[in-house]
């Protein structure tokens, strides 16, 4: 394979897995815009599918760990194929839903064969890129590309033919990538096909991972950073319309440039993560979202909307810095399982972001609540100012 022939296949690897990452993330976010039609339909409380809702994040995180030990048995592409047909089967099956109980398993079906995809699409950009923050800001794009497109079109088809039809946008999104996938992503060699799998799930070796002084402390910058993620993904436009005073759709313009913002200045922050190291780039991500958040809270008048998007859209990117953090210190043949299990483990404690966020909005009011996100990243930047400051190692 010539030089311009392997450039071009790098280039179609991760076009594609950034493409599957868009799908599974539209199945996720056509949901949250017709919770209203699905509670008439199926005479169910909000607090009920708000229960099916957090099922669906949870048991997307949960299923990052086992994905890494599939790959590592079948190999990235098998599990990356499972995720994408599996994120527009189970869309199907919400969609046509006849009672609520089928379309809360739909849901928790859905979060979990579209959490096989993240970490193990990740793992096979790094066995395909050398520059791996730059390949990582790039892939992590598709999220806030789904982002952008899905709750709107989400709401438009709802309104034209209905929420079903809303739900089913899932299935045309994963079906031609798919397609796609299958067709022109090679199949990789498994690092541990003869491992049985079970002997990955033992307590010891997975307390050892996480125990490596580098992994625990990036693992808990990522926790802090990803709980005031899924909080800002929650609660934006609720916060701009009961504290700033905009109307729904000012509230909706912004939540989409919101997404904008990060999933173009995400590869920028993996080019300055390979370019000048991962905490350069991370801890700027902290200065720039905290400085954002305070903004929102206090800047006066529409502008300071404007420039606190840019600066939370950025800094919310921190993904593309901590995330290859992680791989740095973990061995090719841990990367798959490991990652995984590192996924697991922070975002599942930082999706309590959202439901924290709302108990703080409530008892102490959305200033408050917007002040102590700020906060929690102004730990994680003094966490890594005071690392390489002392030369702590971690």
């Amino acid at each position: 394979m010539n030089l311009l022939n392997r450039w071009r296949y790098r280039e179609t690897v991760l076009a594609l897995c950034t493409l599957a990452f868009f799908a599974t993330m539209v199945a996720r976010l056509v949901i949250s815009p017709v919770v209203t039609d699905v509670t008439d339909a199926f005479g169910v409380s909000n607090f009920v599918v708000g229960i099916a809702l957090t099922g669906l994040w949870m048991t997307y995180f949960l299923a990052q760990f086992p994905s890494g030990i599939l790959a590592d048995r079948f190999g990235e592409r098998p599990v990356i194929l499972v995720a994408v047909g599996g994120t527009a089967v189970s869309s199907l099956l919400i969609a046509v839903s006849p009672a609520f109980p089928i379309f809360l398993l739909a849901t928790l079906v859905l979060g979990a064969v579209a959490g096989l995809h993240y970490s193990v699409a990740t793992t096979l950009l790094t066995r395909t890129y050398d520059n791996i923050g730059s390949a990582i800001g790039v892939h992590n794009g598709g999220g806030p590309l789904a982002g952008l497109v899905a709750p709107a079109l989400a709401a438009w088809v709802a309104v034209v033919l209905g929420w079903r039809y809303a739900i089913a946008l899932g299935v045309v999104a994963a079906v031609p990538i798919f397609v796609l996938f299958s067709r022109y992503v090679e199949p990789t060699e498994p690092r541990r096909p003869d491992q049985p799998m079970r002997d990955r799930f033992e307590l010891e070796p997975l307390l050892e991972v996480l125990s490596r002084p580098p992994i625990a402390f990036t693992v808990c910058l990522a926790i802090l950073s990803a709980f005031v993620w899924q909080a800002l993904s929650s609660f934006l436009p609720t916060f701009l319309i009961e504290h700033r005073g905009h109307s729904q759709t000012l509230a909706g313009i912004v939540f989409s440039a919101y997404f904008v913002v990060q999933a173009i200045t995400q590869v920028g922050v993996g080019a300055v993560s390979d370019r000048y190291g991962r905490d350069l780039a991370a801890a700027g991500c902290m200065v720039l979202g905290s400085s954002g958040l305070l903004l929102f809270v206090f800047g006066p008048g529409f502008p300071s909307i404007v420039l606190a998007v840019l600066l939370v859209g950025t800094g919310l990117g921190w993904g593309a810095a901590l995330l290859p953090r992680i791989m740095d210190n973990l061995t090719d043949e841990e990367r798959g399982a490991g990652f995984g299990l590192v996924r697991t483990v922070y975002g599942v404690v930082g999706s309590l972001g959202s439901v924290a966020t709302g108990l703080f909005a409530d008892v102490l009011g959305w200033n408050v609540a917007f002040t102590i996100l700020a906060g929690l990243l102004v730990v994680v930047l003094l966490a890594l100012v005071t690392n390489r400051a002392l030369g702590l190692g971690y």
